[in-house]
């Protein structure tokens, strides 16, 4: 297990025999809570969809997803044997039957003071999202007992209660604090309350129902272009992977917090299955053994981007357009096979990346407790009951 795993006494619902001698059984539905790492079309639906060469990979067109292809949720749905999930904002074509994702690109936590054309940041923050989540359970609910087309496409009451509940923010609540050029013991000063009010969203969450959360920590925001190539560092303070130590020393500094966090919300939440899944670690993994996994070794140079040392720009990311002869043409370009580079536009992971995190997440060796995603869904969705196991 990754740095971040304390030893303590934990209170958590296990199976008294080994999860392959059981029936599979997998969660109705799924609710997410996030930024543009879990965002499948929420951004897109309020403020414009992404740009082509977005999606190219898997959808074949732009899908809300600021990737080339599918993102972790997505691959979480599957193999919940579950559909993709549609975007709470995304009104046209979608199905909530099987939950809703309420994640936008740029949410944080902790709400922003500034508008989204000021800062980059969206007001969807958190809070927010909690809001969109308790008027959808409730419209639901009732809308669905009203019968006709809307009672095939909202989940079933029960629903709420067995599903499983999924968060991946926090990003940008940490380069939100670099943005306002505040120093890194400044950052670090703010992250309790930012996870105060993380805790919160998961009382009210666990208030309404909800009793199986799964919450990815931060990854390693030294590794990406956006912030490397905005903040550079000195040669003393990259690693040999190109990344900024400074930074992920935030991030690792948020992730240990987190943990924490995580354990005294078990404490006061004991019928919650509260798993911390240590994305950062695995990311971390991934990019300094790039080519042990068949990525290309420039590891944190990005797929999609306009050229410069990392094909990065900030003021021309992936997709960016300018007018030649009359004619736009795109100038942030895809590079030409997305399948062996691990950052797509320098904030995000390609498709490739994507999958593959979730296949070391999705059996539980990097979870806190080491409990695989198909075991959880067997003791929640399946049984129903409680049951109170030591370690």
């Amino acid at each position: 297990m990754s740095w971040v795993v304390i030893s303590t006494v934990l209170t958590v619902i296990m199976v008294p025999y080994p999860v392959t001698e059981a029936k599979k059984c997998n969660f109705p539905a799924i609710f997410n809570f996030g930024d543009s790492n879990s965002d499948t079309g929420g951004l897109s639906a309020a403020f414009g969809q992404v740009p082509t060469p977005n999606g190219i990979t898997f959808f074949h067109t732009p899908a809300g997803r600021y990737s080339d292809g599918r993102l972790i949720i997505d691959f979480l749905a599957q193999n919940l044997g579950l559909p993709y999930l549609s975007a709470y904002l995304e009104s046209v074509g979608s199905n909530f039957s099987n939950g809703a994702n309420f994640a936008t690109a740029g949410s944080t936590i902790r709400p922003q003071n500034k508008t989204l054309s000021q800062s980059g940041y969206s007001p969807i923050s958190l809070d927010v999202q909690l809001v969109e989540y308790s008027d959808f359970k409730a419209k639901s609910i009732l809308i669905r007992k009203k019968g006709g087309v809307f009672k095939k496409l909202l989940p079933k009451e029960e629903y709420f209660s067995k599903a499983l509940y999924t968060f991946d923010i926090g990003h940008n609540d940490i380069t939100a604090g670099y943005n306002l050029d505040m120093t890194t013991e400044q950052v670090k000063a703010y992250i309790p309350n930012v996870l105060d009010q993380f805790s919160n969203v998961i009382r009210s969450v666990y208030k309404e129902g909800g009793r199986s959360f799964w919450i990815h920590n931060v990854g390693p925001i030294g590794c990406l272009a956006y912030m490397l190539d905005r903040y550079p560092v000195s040669a003393a303070e990259t690693d040999n992977f190109g990344c900024a130590k400074p930074f992920n020393e935030v991030s690792q500094y948020f992730n240990h917090n987190l943990n924490e966090t995580i354990v005294q919300l078990r404490e006061e939440l004991p019928k919650a299955t509260i798993i911390y899944v240590d994305v950062y670690t695995v990311k971390y993994n991934l990019i300094s053994h790039a080519q042990k996994y068949g990525f290309d070794e420039n590891s944190v140079v990005a797929c999609c981007g306009d050229g410069g040392k990392y094909n990065f720009n900030n003021h021309a990311r992936c997709g960016a357009t300018k007018i030649v002869n009359g004619e736009k043409i795109v100038i942030a370009k895809s590079c030409k096979d997305p399948s062996v580079k691990i950052i797509w536009d320098g904030i995000h992971f390609t498709e490739a990346a994507n999958e593959w995190i979730f296949e070391q997440i999705a059996n539980g060796e990097f979870s806190d407790p080491p409990i695989s995603l198909k075991s959880t869904s067997l003791k929640i969705a399946c049984r129903g009951n409680v049951s109170s196991y030591h370690y």
